[in-house]
């Protein structure tokens, strides 16, 4: 609301003042007094609320009287209720008084024109605009929060476009208006008003480069819609018709958070007197708005499409892996989707290039893919053949490095929701691998990270994958949906339990059984041998020390207990200073529902099974999960990376409501 003013009051002429409806205008009793005068009384018409505003601890109210005192500590305080349907049609009359009360020494008349203005948007987040009488130039986080929303405008519902709708500023497609947010301004009163007063839409200077709106104007075609704010328009006089009472407008935003911007941004709009020689604003009305944050979606969430893509190499096709990919979609009831090899230009590593993601408002809610800075064979993938109708993009590029390993986007995961020491994360949090805790190496560009981090609603945590030759947490870490109380499991790499288990069968007698049997293009090691050697063993635990590091992180910034993770066997040798999985990484899996897409780690055959998968099945096909084995050897374990590295899942969104949560 705009700041109370006061209206200056003459015994010989008549005032005249505009009044805005629900807004409280102070009249000042002592501008124009007559001679003698030491109490006043007030009188108003229909329609006009009059009222003495004073603190109750220092004033005390007249007792058998009309009128009160002129030396009084009170303001004079009127308000309308209603629009005027013509100029000056209220009227206030302030009488003055000597000694004799009942005589009047003098009178002032107010008249008064009514005007309703009011500039409304989704502030209870019901996803319609509704008239608010509450606090709307705040936004409040919670369930019992506040303030409107705004989605990014970044997908492209206009197929003859090649970019986001953000990028223009006219109106490309109707259905793009789904994609904004409805902002109403009322404008009853008087048109003989506003040919003397004028409503101007504002936007700070700051917030114009991050939110752009139209105005709606007659009918339904494109033509209809102009842009009126925006990164080249910060104020915009309104162009109301006579008559006219509401006038439609949709914002749109234009970028995400990030480290220079918090997200909120602020629309006003003021009623001018510019019928006076000096222009005077005499009402504001603001209303905040929050940029929807870039959610994602963990394992634990249902899947709906499949990506992998289709190459070819020395060793052939990836035929057979995408015919495994296809049973196991089927299987979670998926949608399977294959990226040609011209479009991925011999590129494999699908979940490397992009994260998908969503955003989402009380009015609409779509997908949104995050394309990583690597920028290889699939760096046109996500823009050219994802960004489409109602499925948004958005990028971060590395300004004046080259990506590094740690930029790619398996070294990008989110956990299940969680409730760490009374704090609740219930869109899960983020986990991103770093260097740290030791000093230098590589790290995630912070663009990224600042990106990551400024969405708010799924804290990240970053953890330690530079021990890895590769360095990205989906080599140690997955989780699983459980159908159990917990609802999810952390699955951790373990080199410790690989080599007990092996400890364990040579015990019993198989310490002959042979990693990598049935792999005739690689040479088979006894459980004997890989216990002997004492560089695998010293690898391995190198590799325990790293993922136990990890261990102690993800337990205290997720709250996790022992029981909630399982160790998945695994062991690593060292090429260099970084770790390679020594044979299929399990953990590495594609997670489809309660269908996990596993590689085939080939280990020793023990009566007929391969111990290692019979060990992962012991671990969560009691939890009610499936374990689908898989051959990646070739196409993809011998170039460093695994089912997950080769595969990307949209999920769908949480049914939990972010704006609900307080982070």
């Amino acid at each position: 609301m705009a700041p109370k003013r006061a209206v200056q009051l003459s015994l010989k002429t008549p005032t005249h003042a505009v009044c805005v409806v629900g807004v409280v205008t102070l009249v000042d009793i002592h501008s124009d007094v007559p001679k003698g005068a030491n109490s006043f009384g007030v009188s108003g018409s229909s329609g006009v609320e009059v009222f003495m505003a004073y603190n109750r601890t220092h004033v005390t109210k007249p007792i058998g009287k009309a009128s009160w005192p002129l030396d009084t500590d009170a303001d004079l305080a009127i308000s309308v209720s209603t629009a005027s349907k013509e100029l000056k049609d209220f009227e206030v009359t302030v009488s003055y008084f000597g000694e004799q009360e009942g005589t009047a020494l003098g009178h002032s008349v107010l008249y008064l024109t009514g005007v309703d203005i009011s500039l409304d948007v989704d502030t209870g987040r019901t996803g319609k605009v509704e008239r608010s009488q509450g606090d709307k130039t705040t936004w409040r986080w919670g369930p019992e929060g506040y303030g409107a929303i705004l989605l990014v405008n970044c997908d492209r519902d206009n197929h003859r476009s090649t970019e986001p709708d953000l990028t223009h500023s006219q109106l490309r497609s109707l259905a793009d208006l789904q994609d904004m947010s409805p902002m109403l301004l009322s404008c009853n009163g008087p048109d003989k008003l506003f040919d003397s007063h004028k409503l101007v839409l504002n936007v700070s200077f700051s917030d114009s480069k991050r939110v752009r709106v139209f105005c709606a104007r007659g009918g339904n075609s494109l033509s209809d819609y102009k842009e009126v704010l925006g990164p080249q328009r910060w104020s915009y006089q309104v162009e109301r018709q006579p008559g006219e009472q509401e006038i439609r407008f949709y914002v749109e935003g234009l970028t995400f958070p990030d480290n220079d911007f918090l997200g909120l941004v602020s629309l006003s709009v003021s009623l001018v007197d510019a019928g006076a020689l000096l222009e005077v604003t005499l009402f504001t009305d603001t209303v905040a708005f929050r940029v929807a944050p870039w959610i994602m979606t963990p394992n634990t969430q249902p899947p709906e499409e499949l990506y992998v893509c289709s190459v070819v190499d020395e060793h052939g096709s990836n035929e057979k892996f995408l015919e495994d990919m296809s049973y196991l979609a089927l299987k979670a009831s998926c949608k399977l989707v294959i990226c040609p090899r011209v479009e991925n230009r011999n590129d494999r590593w699908i979940q490397d290039e992009m994260e998908f993601g969503y955003i989402e408002a009380p009015h609409k809610s779509f997908p949104v893919v995050f394309d990583s800075p690597r920028n290889r064979g699939l760096r046109d993938f996500p823009y050219k053949r994802i960004l489409g109708p109602d499925f948004g993009y958005v990028t971060r590029e590395i300004p004046s490095a080259a990506p590094s390993s740690l930029d790619s986007f398996g070294n990008l995961d989110v956990s299940p929701p969680v409730t760490v020491g009374g704090m609740e994360y219930p869109l899960g949090r983020i986990l991103i691998g770093s260097s740290f805790p030791k000093s230098g190496g590589r790290q995630m560009a912070r663009v990224v990270r600042n990106f990551l981090k400024a969405q708010q609603v799924q804290a990240p945590v970053e953890l330690y994958s530079d021990w890895l030759a590769v360095g990205h947490v989906d080599e140690f870490l997955t989780f699983v949906p459980t159908s159990d109380q917990k609802g999810f499991r952390l699955l951790l790499a373990s080199p410790r339990a690989c080599l007990k288990l092996f400890q364990e069968k040579k015990e019993e007698g198989y310490g002959e059984a042979a990693q990598f049997d049935g792999l005739e293009y690689k040479a088979k090691r006894s459980i004997n041998e890989m216990l002997a050697d004492r560089r695998l063993q010293r690898d391995s635990l190198h590799a325990q020390r790293c993922i136990d590091w990890n261990r102690d992180v993800l337990k205290r910034e997720l709250g996790l207990v022992e029981s909630d993770i399982v160790d998945i066997p695994q062991l690593f040798f060292l090429n260099g200073s970084y770790a390679e999985a020594f044979f299929p990484d399990m953990v590495n899996m594609v997670v489809l529902g309660k269908y996990l897409g596993i590689p085939k780690p080939y280990g020793p055959i023990i009566d007929g099974h391969c111990c290692l998968e019979e060990r992962v099945r012991s671990l969560l096909e009691p939890l009610g999960l499936r374990c689908i084995f898989i051959d990646d050897y070739l196409s993809y374990h011998e170039l460093l990376g695994e089912i997950h590295c080769g595969t990307n899942v949209r999920r769908k969104p949480f049914p939990f409501k972010w704006w609900n949560m307080v982070p």
